[in-house]
């Protein structure tokens, strides 16, 4: 009997570790999770191995890593701040320190082995609107320092020990896992709790960007699992601009709510947009939903 591939999610309960992690057990992986805490016991999926691990405590994740040996590790597992945590100093330290062990782990210990790495769009610059695999990183804050920091580690290493480690930049994406400090959440609950002049200042900053459904961002990294191609980023993007006010008039009308906002303003904020057209290219991936049926869906149980 064939064996099954083992792979180690950090961050297992997070919104894109639930997705994955359902996706590699429907493809006969062995799931190992781990996790900050054990209390979201209600969210924990069948058949994963969870292990409540400090991913500070180096010693002991190598220990643990050693001893299951995993084809791959997908590291989700650091602190994800919102929109409004303009204050990211605290994410910095820890999250690259954790980053920098498991490339220096992987590198020296396992070289045949494959480590994806999560980036982030807030590497680059607010003023480019078009972001592709060539787009220098600009980070606009210490979270996405972190980020790219680790890139830049990252490939410095592969140079010298020819291991397989990878990033993956993903940009927004919504489900029903997200949690709710997130932008689209809290607007469902405003529009919920008929909070409309918090609603009419949110329309009036004119916010747009680049939207997906998780379980796109979900696939491409299951295809990303399973290429045998040694690449060094690739980005998940809709590859398309979403305004939050469309959004908006989406959920008013899901809800049956008639409410004239007021956009009488010079504000915007429009965020970059992703090329996936690597992604396409070299892993046959394309985005099958959209951002609507993620709110959509989101709506439904908030």
């Amino acid at each position: 009997m064939k064996q099954k591939k083992k792979i180690v999610i950090t961050g297992a309960l997070g919104q894109d570790g639930i997705i994955l992690t359902k996706k590699l057990l429907k493809k006969n992986f062995k799931v190992y999770g781990i996790i900050k805490n054990d209390k979201k016991i209600k969210i924990k999926v069948s058949n994963v191995i969870y292990k409540k691990l400090n991913l500070a405590k180096f010693n002991l994740l190598e220990k643990y890593l050693t001893k299951i040996n995993p084809d791959c590790l997908i590291h989700f597992g650091s602190e994800n701040p919102n929109f409004y945590e303009r204050n990211k100093k605290k994410f910095y330290k820890v999250n690259f320190c954790i980053t920098k062990n498991l490339i220096d782990f992987y590198s020296k210990n396992m070289k045949k082995k494959k480590l994806i790495l999560i980036g982030s769009s807030q590497m680059y610059s607010k003023k480019i609107k078009k972001i592709n695999l060539k787009t220098p990183f600009n980070p606009i804050n210490l979270y996405a320092k972190f980020r790219s920091d680790s890139y830049k580690y990252m490939l410095k290493v592969k140079k010298k020990y020819k291991c397989n480690i990878v990033m993956a930049i993903l940009f927004n994406h919504d489900s029903i896992y997200r949690n709710k400090k997130f932008l689209i959440p809290r607007l469902i609950k405003i529009i919920k709790n008929k909070q409309f002049k918090k609603l009419n200042l949110i329309y009036k900053e004119n916010i747009s960007g680049d939207f997906s459904h998780a379980d796109d961002i979900c696939l491409g990294l299951l295809k990303l699992v399973n290429t045998k191609r040694n690449i060094d980023k690739v980005i998940f993007s809709s590859n398309k601009r979403t305004y939050i006010n469309d959004i908006i008039k989406f959920i008013l009308k899901k809800r049956k709510i008639k409410k004239i906002l007021n956009c009488n303003s010079t504000k915007y904020y429009h965020g970059a947009i992703g090329d996936s057209a690597y992604a396409k290219k070299i892993l046959n991936w394309s985005p099958k939903k959209n951002i609507f049926i993620a709110v959509d869906e989101l709506n439904r149980i908030i």
